[in-house]
Formats: C-alpha cells, structure tokens, sequence
C-alpha cells in the first residue's frame, strides 16, 4: 500500500519566482484555532463517510471550495466534502491513507482531517500565502518555515508541536519526504542539504511532551552540494534526494552517503517536481521549453516539450514516461524514455495543473475546473467528473426537469415465434408459441395459418384451437407476429394428425402458488381411451391474455420462479396428449393464483450518526420491491441488536459510544425475508480534548485546546479548584478573577451526548507588585513621619489585620520598596496626604511581607495602572 512517499506534486499556485520550489515565509504554528468544520455535502455529517481505499487521492476543486476522493481503479469520485470559506483559494493538499492536511495558501490555515470519519481533529494558523511548506509521512507532519529557516514537527491529529524544531540559517528550501521517510532541506546560505528524521509519537497526545521534553525530530545527515549562496532547488527520490544547483546548472544527487553533480547544458534556470519517483530526475527548463533527464549514472537525455511559451510546470517522472504540464493551454505531453512525444492530453481549459504520482496511478488535477484525470501504470488515460452527484457527500439533486421525449430505438419487423408446437385433436388442432421479439414496435398480433384457415389473434394469445380439420389428414401450422413495420417471418408447426381416439382431459386442476415464486398446477391422470398418455401441456390464462406454461410427463408441473409475473392472477388449463400425438379438449380452468417471491432488497439504505443521543444510529432506505405479496414489515439489524419496523426509517439506541457498526436491513412479506442491503454508521463517541497551549496575566488566564467532537456537539468549560467553571468555544477559554503569582492547574471539559472528554493544563498567573510610598502626615513633615529612627508611628506600617492597630503591626516598608500583592481585603479607613488624600480607602492590600500581612491601599502604588479592581477579593 502505498503512501505520501510515492507521490510527485507540482506546486499549482507556483508563480514564476526565485521561489518556485513551493516555499515562503510562515510566523507561527503554534496557535490553534476552531474546527474548520467540513460538511459531507448533502448529507451534513462527517460521520457518514467511509474510511480511505487503495489507489485513491483526494483532488482540489477550487471553484467548489470541496474535496473530492477518486479512485484511479474506476476513474470515479466515490466522495465529495466541502471545506467552508474556501472557494476559489489555491489549497496544498498532502495525504496518506489515513490523514489529510490542508493548507489555505490564502488564509494560512492548516487542517488535519482525519480520512476514517471525515472529520476536522485539529486546525492552526500560519503565515499566508507561497512559502510555507507541509509535509506528513505516516504519523509525522512537518512544518518549514523557509524565511525563519524552522523546521518543526507536529502531531499531524492534533497539530500540537512535538519537541524542538530543527533551527537552519534562514532562507532554507525543500521540505518532503523521501521514500524512506526523510525530510530533507537545502540551505542555499551554506550550499548544504541535510535529512530531519521525525520523533516517534508515544501513545498519548504530542502536547504531553512540551518541548524540551527529549522528544524532538532530528537532523541526521549533511551533505556539501553547492557553493555558499547557490540557488537550490529539491526534489526528494525513492532513496536519498536530487539538488538542482541553478546558479551553477548542475544535478546533485546524494543517495546512501554518496554525492554525484551532473553539469546541464542549462542556459535558463530549471525547475524539479517536489517528488520523483524512479531513477531518472527530469530537469524542467521552462524558458527553453526543455527537460534534461537526468539517469543515477549521470547519463542525460534533453528533449523539446512542444508548443511555446513559458508556463511549463515541472516535468515528473512515472512508469517510464514523463510528464509535462502547459498551463497556458492546458494541455499534458506524455514523453517515452527517449524522450519522444507518444501522447498529448489536451485540457478543456487553461489553468493550474497539479501532477500527483500516488497509489500506483498518475492523477492530473485542474483545480479551477471540474476535470481530473486518472493514468495507469499502463499509461491508459480516463476523465474525472469531480462533481459527480451518485456519490456520498454529492449534491443534492435538483428539480428533475420534464423528462426528454424518448429516444426512438431502431424499430423493425418483429422476428419470428419460438417454439410453435401443435397438439392433435378430434378433427382439430391446438397450436401454441412462445413471443417473438417485438424489434423496436409493439406487437400487434399473431398470424396462424394452416389448413387452408387463417386465424389472427391478440399479442397476449399464444394459444389456438384450429377446429373444422379432417381425422386421419396431415396439417402443418405456420405462425408470424405482425407489428407497425409488418409482418414477421413464420415459424412451422410440427406435423399433427387429427384423430377420433383422443385421450379424455383431466377431471380437474389446482393450481398453488408458492413462497419460492413457483407456481404448482396438479391434475388427476386423463383416461387415454386405450393409449397411453404421453405428456401433459398446460396453458396459463390471465387478464386477457393466455400462453403455454409448460409440459410435463407427470400429472404436476412447476412452473419455474420468475416466468409468470410476480402480483398477477392467473388459472390453468390442461390437455392431455397421447403417444399418437392426439390431444384432448382443454381441462376445466383451475383455481386462480397470484405469484409472488420473498421481497426485493430495500433499496437506498444510509446509515447516519444521531449527532445529539448517545449509542443511536439513524437508518432510512427505500421501500423493496413487494414482489406479489405486501411487505409487512422491515427487520433492522444494528451492531447486533435487531428490531422490527413498518416503515422505511428507525432510530436504533441502546449501542456503545464511538462504536462502528454494520447496519443491515431485509424486507419481510408472506414468503419472508428479502435479501439484506447493508451500510456501515458510527455512532457518537465521547469528546477528546488536546490541550495546545496556555498564556496567563495576574489575574487571568487562557487555555487553548482543540476537540474532536466524536461526531457529536461538543460544549466546552474551563474549571479550576475554587473558582466557578467558565463556558466558551470549544477552541480558547479565558479565566478571569484569579490570584496574581498563583499555581492553578485548569480542567477542560468537552461535552457531548456521549459523555465527557478531559484535559489538565498547569499555569500559574503572573505576580502583581506595587512600590510602596511615603504616607506624609497631615504636617508633610517626612522627616519625623517616614523616618524608623523617630519614636512612633512610620509612614508605610504592615499589619497583620486590616485596621491600624499597633499591636498587630509587623513593620514597615522603607518607601519606594517593591511588594508582591495578593488580593484586597475591607478594613479601616485610611488617609493618603502623599495624594492629598485621593486615594483614601477602606481597602486594604495583602502583599508578601514577613508572609501575607496587610498594607492599605492608600499607602500602595499597584504597578500596571494602580488599579484595586484587578485585585480578587481575599
């Protein structure tokens, strides 16, 4: 199975730049936002799409803002999502068989989406625009800061920072994985290129080893390949990595420690696609209209890539062939080894091309439009309609319009009758047939001719008497069916030889209809009137019509399942025919029966998660074909807990959270069950809650986190011991009121119908200080009133209570001393004359002094605005 490993992406938004490698500048990863929130289109639940198959990749469509899955087996999209605000912003697309992240080049937003339930499980920002590279490899995604030169590694569910990043000089290039899972970098500063393996992730979230933690993605080899300040391009191999020099216009490839240049005859600079798969790297240079393949050898092979113009997107390698976009025309052209054009893909408008090698097959994608394109390995070429509506997540269907008149099939004469067989009987005949093909126009009637008579009867009459005929004389009937265009050709009868010595009819007939969808005809054995009975034929009759059911040797026939319709009434007539070939009078008619079989299979099951009741799963389908008896009722299995329903939709409860389970669903009448349809549905699991980071003031502190709802609606809170829980976006909470200088530990909490999800985050709130002042007596006399060296009350007294009381006093603070402050405490008034007394107060300040003792306000300059309010109340 393959994965990101094996893809070649051109870079659709490239723009023609000293940068077209796909990287540029991003600010940070670290702040986390809401949920994107993705729609199944037409359906609204994520939870109703199934999990990632082989040889697929998801494709862009810009213009629709939406996602669409297509399988290169089938060249089909099998679904459709959307991604909200999106429309018409070029989009990075990278993937494995498990996850998806995208990145807004317009917005810089980056969503990890996971492909099992078509959910969002994480989102972050970055810089927007060209310049911010994203790759994932397994259960490793990697952001690269080309400007900042940072290399950082992230948990690609939660998006949350794994250790330290990986610092180069800035104006770094490069950033994919090769297919043994290297990130490899050029940085063209020092002319190096150097490989980043990834951490592995331990089983519990990223954000539980902070950085520093010992947990942190490592550069593991280094290589020279340029001289300093080179142009570096990069394009990551099966085995090592390719560096195109494009000052110098040489290919440096490094592979298993080894360095090989191959100089170009380059007189342009030339491009690479971020992948190559194979040995042989294509060198693009769009100016000349050219690509140099370059062989492990150092063998080079140019070829002309036609038309004119410059907007050639990288070429890329696959299966012996490459491949080369023009943007301008939209148009691919497919070289063989040598280099010689063997096809020309011809686009339908001109655009973005984006070239992907994945999953064994080559996918074309224009974003701006509705078309991709699927080759094989073979190099067979099939379109994509990316907006197919038959598919989960497609849209909902519109208004049908009057529906066109009917197309007029080629029509013609009807063909000849099958199996015309006739019976002798007293001085007449009986001559039965089975349809003629109508050829386009309905048939009109049947022609029986013979013995000089000519007989025509309706469509829906395959059985004659021909009476009037003379005993011991040969006769031969001929059939034809006659519809708008004329007459058939005829098909003969078997001879017959009408005669006196026929057998009698059987007495009587029943008939039985039966719950497999045979009928069952029975009859006493006829009287042969001294010969032996040969064989039994039997006609069946219903609304105006009547036609051979079949022969038998026995007194019972079976009428096979399907050959009468189903819901339809019919009776049955018997003749007798001996071993002479006579045969008797028509029996009398038998009962009336109505055939009918087990219903058919429900059709249009879905399966749905209930997104607000825990353990339910939503089920609805269409009602099954009743098949000649009415459908009584519907018998629902739901992950093992079965139930019966009359009508075509049930709610099933009682299931387990987060549990997948299988829905099947058969249709009952008086023949049983039908056969099952089945779907798959998730019911809702309890919310999971990463923590990503906190910040905190003196009073206050914010709490960043993201939810994986379960398929649910998730509510969040933010709690800590001693304080009310606080209620927010289920992405950011802030905390107010708290204890400057405190430890708090926070616990999110995410709801849903399912239960609860967890999360601890420690913080501690940032101290406040205020710088004590000298309280001047009412005199002003500073020397007596601030001075400790003069008997009696000092300016800036602590106490131990919040009145002054020389008793409970526990010193005094020279003034201009920096006091750390708690919270504020009521007390006495007390005067301020240093403020001619405007901050006179009854609050009192409890700062660290000789432990936590108390200072009045008025004698305490607050730092940060001197404001009491930011206090809590102690």
């Amino acid at each position: 199975m393959a994965t990101i490993d094996d893809a070649v992406r051109t870079d659709a938004t490239r723009p023609r730049s000293r940068f077209r490698g796909g990287l540029v500048t991003i600010a940070t990863v670290a702040a986390l936002l809401a949920a994107m929130g993705l729609t199944v289109l037409g359906l609204g639940a994520a939870d109703n799409a199934v999990a990632s198959y082989d040889a697929s990749s998801w494709l862009w469509s810009a213009a629709r803002s939406e996602l669409a899955r297509v399988n290169g087996v089938t060249a089909r999209v099998d679904t459709r999502v959307e991604v909200p605000a999106a429309r018409r912003h070029p989009m990075q697309v990278t993937q494995t068989d498990r996850l998806l992240i995208l990145r807004d080049l317009n917005t810089g937003q980056v969503s990890s989406l996971d492909l099992a339930t078509l959910q969002i499980t994480a989102t972050t920002r970055t810089t927007p625009g060209l310049g911010v590279n994203v790759a994932l490899h397994e259960d490793a995604a990697f952001v690269v800061d080309a400007v900042q030169g940072v290399v950082r590694q992230l948990d690609p569910r939660s998006l949350a920072p794994v250790g330290e990043p990986v610092r180069y000089p800035p104006g770094i290039t490069g950033g994919s994985f090769d297919g043994e899972g290297r990130l490899w970098i050029a940085v063209p500063s020092e002319g190096t290129v150097s490989a980043i393996t990834a951490a592995t992730l331990p089983s519990a979230p990223a954000s539980a080893a902070p950085a520093g933690a010992g947990l942190s993605p490592k550069q593991v080899e280094t290589y020279d390949v340029a001289e300093a300040s080179h142009e570096l391009v990069v394009s990551t191999l099966d085995d090592g990595v390719a560096v195109l020099d494009r000052t110098a216009g040489t290919l440096v490839r490094v592979q298993r420690g080894e360095v090989r240049r191959t100089p170009l005859p380059m007189t342009a600079p030339g491009a690479l696609p971020i992948r190559t798969s194979g040995p042989v790297v294509p060198v693009t240079v769009a100016d000349e209209r050219k690509v140099h393949a370059v062989g492990a050898g150092g063998e080079v092979r140019a070829f002309t890539v036609p038309g004119t113009g410059d907007r050639l997107s990288p070429a890329v390698a696959w299966a012996n062939r490459f491949y080369c976009a023009d943007e301008a025309t939209g148009t691919v052209y497919s070289f063989d080894a040598n280099g010689q054009l063997v096809d020309t893909i011809r686009g339908k408008t001109t655009g973005p091309l984006e070239l992907e090698v994945r999953e064994n097959h080559l996918f074309i994608n224009a974003p701006d439009t509705s078309t991709a394109r699927v080759v094989n390995d073979k190099h067979q070429m099939r379109e994509v309609d990316k907006y197919a509506n038959d598919v989960l997540g497609g849209d909902p269907p519109p208004a049908p319009p009057p529906p066109p008149p009917p197309k007029k099939p080629k029509v013609g004469k009807p063909s000849a009758p099958r199996s015309v067989t006739a019976a002798a009987g007293n001085a007449q005949a009986r001559v039965s047939w089975r349809p003629a093909a109508a050829n386009g126009a309905q048939i009109i009637r049947y022609v029986v001719e013979g013995a000089g008579q000519r007989h025509e009867v309706g469509a829906n009459q395959r059985a004659v008497e021909i009476k009037g005929l003379t005993n011991g004389e040969t006769y031969r009937f001929s059939v034809h069916a006659v519809n708008a265009k004329g007459a058939g050709p005829a098909r003969t009868s078997n001879p017959v030889i009408p005669t006196a010595a026929v057998p009698d009819p059987p007495a009587s007939v029943t008939a039985q209809e039966r719950p497999d969808g045979t009928v069952l005809v029975r009859w006493p054995a006829a009287n042969g009137q001294g010969n032996t009975i040969a064989k039994y034929v039997v006609t069946a009759t219903s609304a105006g019509a009547n036609a051979p059911a079949g022969e038998s040797r026995k007194t019972e026939l079976v009428v096979p399942a399907g050959e009468l319709e189903y819901g339809t009434q019919y009776a049955f007539t018997v003749v007798s025919v001996n071993d002479k070939g006579a045969g008797s009078a028509a029996s009398p008619v038998s009962n009336t029966v109505v055939p009918y079989a087990a219903p058919g299979q429900p059709a249009g099951l879905r399966a749905s998660t209930v997104a607000n009741q825990p353990g339910t799963v939503a089920v609805q389908w269409s009602p099954a074909e009743a098949n000649g008896r009415p459908v009584t009722k519907y018998l629902v299995d739901v992950g093992g807990r079965s139930s019966e329903v009359t009508d075509t939709r049930t709610t099933v409860s009682g299931l387990g959270n987060g549990q997948n389970v299988t829905v099947k669903v058969k249709a009952v009448n008086e023949a049983g069950p039908g056969p099952e349809a089945t779907a798959t549905a998730r019911t809702v699991a309890e919310p999971r809650v990463t923590v990503t980071g906190s910040s905190a003031t003196a009073t206050a502190a914010t709490v960043t986190f993201t939810v994986d709802a379960g398929g649910g609606q998730a509510s969040c809170s933010l709690s800590t011991s001693g304080e009310p829980a606080k209620t927010g976006p289920c992405s950011s909470i802030t905390m107010s009121g708290l204890a400057p200088g405190t430890k708090y530990t926070f616990t999110v909490t995410a709801s849903n119908a399912a239960g609860e999800g967890t999360a601890t985050r420690a913080q501690t709130t940032d101290a406040l200080y205020g710088i004590a002042t000298c309280n001047n007596g009412p005199d002003g006399d500073q020397r007596t009133y601030c001075n400790k060296d003069v008997d009696g009350r000092n300016g800036n007294e602590i106490f131990s209570v919040t009145r002054q009381d020389n008793d409970r006093q526990v010193g005094w603070a020279k003034p201009g001393t920096r006091l750390k402050a708690y919270c504020k405490k009521s007390g006495d008034h007390v005067d301020s004359w240093i403020y001619n007394n405007q901050k006179a107060s009854t609050w009192w300040v409890q700062v660290e002094y000789s432990g936590k003792n108390y200072i009045p306000w008025a004698w305490l300059n607050l730092e940060g605005g001197d404001n009491i309010n930011v206090l809590p109340t102690c």
